[in-house]
C-alpha cells in the first residue's frame, strides 16, 4: 500500500499568453516567465508535486491540454490565443 503524505499546498504562477514562444504544438511558457506567489518572479516550477490545474482566462483546463516541467509549461497550439490572455498555473505540492 503506497504512503500517503499528509501535507498538502498549492503554489500558483501567473503569467500571460504572450509570455510563451514557439508556435503549433511546440507553444511553450518559461517558467521565469511567471510571477509567483510572493508577487516575484519564478525561477522554476515545482519538481515534484501531486498535480496541477491550468487556467486559460480563468477557465479550468482539462489534462491534455498541457505538459509541465520544471522549466516550462507546453500549451500546444497556445499561440492561437491573444497575446494577453491571462494564464494560471496551480501547482499542488505535497
Amino acid at each position: 500500500m503506497p504512503i500517503i503524505k499528509p501535507f498538502m499546498a498549492s503554489r500558483k504562477f501567473t503569467a500571460t499568453i504572450g509570455d510563451g514562444t514557439g508556435t503549433g504544438a511546440t507553444f511553450a511558457i518559461a517558467a521565469t516567465a511567471f510571477t509567483n506567489d510572493a508577487g516575484a518572479a519564478a525561477t522554476a516550477f515545482p519538481g515534484s508535486f501531486a498535480y496541477y490545474v491550468l487556467y486559460i482566462n480563468a477557465q479550468i483546463q482539462t489534462a491534455d491540454t498541457s505538459t509541465l516541467t520544471t522549466t516550462t509549461i507546453t500549451i500546444p497550439g497556445g499561440d492561437a490565443l491573444d497575446a494577453s490572455t491571462p494564464i494560471v498555473i496551480e501547482v499542488v505540492v505535497n
